[in-house]
C-alpha cells in the first residue's frame, strides 16, 4: 500500500492549487505550465479528434478543468517506489519473482537488504496476490474476446496502437533516446506483441484443444500469480524504471542524428529537460499506453467486424487495469468505465505537442520490416506494407498518415473487406457450438503460427 500512498500525496500536492483557483486565466496558465503541452482547441481539426467527439461522447462533453490538471500533474510522477530502489542501484524483477514464489523457502538465503528495503516490501505486496477489486471471471471474458482473431491484434498494436503514439513526441522521444522500436525494430515489435500475448494468455476455452506446438501446461486463470503476463509486467516494470533513471540523467543518445538538436530534447548537460516534457514515461503516458494497448485495440477490433459486446469490453479494460497497475500506474488515475476512457483519451489528445517529423524515423522503421524480412524487391513484402499503412490511414487518419510519412494506396479501404467477413464470423460462433469450437481451434492454430519469432527466441514460447 506504501505505492499507492505516496503517489497519493505526490499528486494531491501538484493539484491542489490548481483546482482551488477558479480564475479562467489562472487555470489556463497552470494546465499550460509544460512546454509540451498545447492549448485544448489547437488540434480540433485532427480527424482522430473529430471522429472520437463525432462517435464516441456524448454531445454536451466538455473537456474538464480538473482532469486536465490531473493530467498535468501526472507528467511530473513517475513510479515512485519503483524509482526509489533504482536510486539504491537495486535491480529487483528477478529478485522479486523469486521472493514471492518461493515464499517462506526463500529463508535466510534472501538477501537482508531487500527484506527490509520498504519499497521492496510495497512491491511485494502489490504483485503477492491480486487486489480485491480484481475479478478475474471478467478478466477472462475480456481475454477471450481480446485474443479472438491475432492477424487483426498485430495489425492493431502495430499500425493504431503504436503508430498512433508516434505522433506524439512526448510518448517517441524516450523511444528515439533510447532507441527502441528504430534499432533491432522487428524484436522490439515482437516483445511488445508478446507483452499483450502475456496479459490476455487464458485457459482453453475447450479441454479438447490444447496450444499447438506446445506442451506445456495450460495457465488456470487470467494473470494469476506467477503467470507470464505477471513475470513481464514486473520485467517491463523495472525496464521502464531504468529507461526513466538514465534518461533523467543524459545516458540515452540514440537520437544524436536522427532528430533536430533542438533546445527541448534535453538540457545543456545533456540531461532529460523535464520542465518541458515532464519526467520520462510518467503516470499521465502510462496511461495513454494503457489505453493504447486496450481502448484503441478494442475500437480496431469493432470496425474491422469484430462483435465485443459491452461485457466483453469491460473485460478487456478491467485486463489492462490490473496489467497497468502491476506496472506501477496509480489505479486512482485510470479512468473507470469506457465512456470515461474516450473523455480521457480525448483531453489527451488535445492538448500534446505533435511533431510528426519526431515520429518518422519510428514509422519508418515499423513500416519497413515486410521488406526487411522477405527482401526489397519481394512483391508479397510490398503488398503487406502497403496494407500496414491503409491500416493507418482507415482507422487513425490520412492527416497522421501524411505527417508520418506513410505511402498512400489505391486499394486502402480493401482492409475493411474484413468487416463483414468477422461480423459473419461472430455471429455464427455466438448461436453455434460447433462454428465457435472450429474457430477456436483454427485461432490456436493461427496464432501459433504468428508466433514464429517468439518461438524460435524466446524461451516461454518455444
Amino acid at each position: 500500500m506504501d505505492s499507492i500512498d505516496i503517489t497519493k500525496k505526490i499528486a494531491k500536492k501538484n493539484t491542489a492549487s490548481g483546482r482551488g483557483n477558479t480564475d479562467p486565466q489562472y487555470t489556463l496558465r497552470s494546465y499550460q505550465r509544460h512546454g509540451r503541452t498545447t492549448a485544448i482547441d489547437d488540434h480540433s481539426d485532427l480527424q482522430v479528434l473529430k471522429r472520437i467527439k463525432r462517435y464516441l461522447l456524448p454531445k454536451d462533453f466538455v473537456i474538464s478543468q480538473g482532469l486536465l490538471e490531473e493530467m498535468v500533474a501526472g507528467y511530473d510522477i513517475g513510479d515512485p517506489v519503483a524509482d526509489a530502489l533504482a536510486a539504491d542501484g537495486i535491480r529487483f524483477a528477478k529478485p522479486l519473482q523469486q521472493f514471492i514464489i518461493n515464499g517462506s523457502n526463500s529463508g535466510s538465503n534472501f538477501d537482508a537488504n531487500l527484506t527490509n528495503n520498504p519499497a521492496f516490501n510495497a512491491l511485494t505486496e502489490q504483485f503477492s496476490s491480486h487486489p480485491t477489486w480484481f475479478d478475474p471471471k471478467l478478466a477472462q471474458i475480456g481475454a477471450v474476446a481480446y485474443r479472438r482473431y491475432p492477424l487483426m491484434l498485430i495489425w492493431l498494436l502495430r499500425n493504431v496502437a503504436l503508430m498512433a503514439g508516434y505522433s506524439i513526441p512526448a510518448l517517441s522521444l524516450p523511444l528515439i533516446q533510447t532507441g527502441a522500436l528504430m534499432h533491432d525494430a522487428l524484436p522490439r515489435l515482437m516483445r511488445t506483441y508478446a507483452y499483450i500475448l502475456a496479459v490476455s494468455e487464458h485457459p482453453p476455452l475447450h479441454k479438447s484443444h490444447t496450444r499447438a506446438g506446445n506442451q506445456r501446461q495450460p495457465i488456470e486463470q487470467v494473470l494469476a500469480i506467477g503467470s507470464e503476463g505477471w513475470r513481464q509486467s514486473i520485467k517491463v516494470r523495472q525496464i521502464h524504471t531504468l529507461v526513466r533513471q538514465n534518461l533523467l540523467k543524459g545516458k540515452g543518445n540514440a537520437a544524436k542524428g536522427v532528430i533536430p538538436n533542438a533546445d527541448q530534447h534535453h538540457n545543456p548537460d545533456g540531461s532529460w529537460n523535464s520542465a518541458y516534457w515532464g519526467i520520462p514515461i510518467n503516470q499521465t503516458d502510462m496511461i495513454a499506453t494503457h489505453l493504447q494497448f486496450s481502448l484503441l485495440i478494442m475500437r480496431g477490433l469493432r470496425l474491422l467486424g469484430a462483435r465485443i459486446s459491452t461485457e466483453e469490453a469491460e473485460g478487456i479494460l478491467h485486463l489492462w487495469n490490473l496489467a497497468s497497475y502491476w506496472m506501477g500506474v496509480d489505479l486512482q488515475r485510470l479512468p473507470r468505465d469506457e465512456a470515461a476512457c474516450w473523455e480521457w483519451l480525448y483531453t489527451y489528445l488535445s492538448i500534446q505537442q505533435l511533431d510528426f517529423k519526431m515520429g518518422q524515423p519510428l514509422a519508418k522503421a515499423l513500416h519497413d520490416l515486410p521488406r526487411q524480412l522477405m527482401g526489397e524487391d519481394n512483391r508479397r513484402g510490398r503488398f503487406v506494407e502497403m496494407v500496414n499503412a491503409s491500416v493507418t490511414r482507415t482507422l487513425v487518419g490520412d492527416d497522421i498518415g501524411d505527417g508520418l510519412d506513410l505511402p498512400k494506396s489505391k486499394i486502402r479501404f480493401g482492409v475493411l473487406s474484413s468487416v463483414p467477413i468477422l461480423f459473419a464470423l461472430d455471429t455464427a460462433r455466438q448461436h453455434n457450438q460447433t462454428v465457435a469450437e472450429k474457430l477456436e481451434a483454427f485461432r490456436a492454430k493461427r496464432q501459433d503460427n504468428m508466433n514464429w519469432w517468439l518461438k524460435k527466441n524466446d524461451d516461454y514460447y518455444k
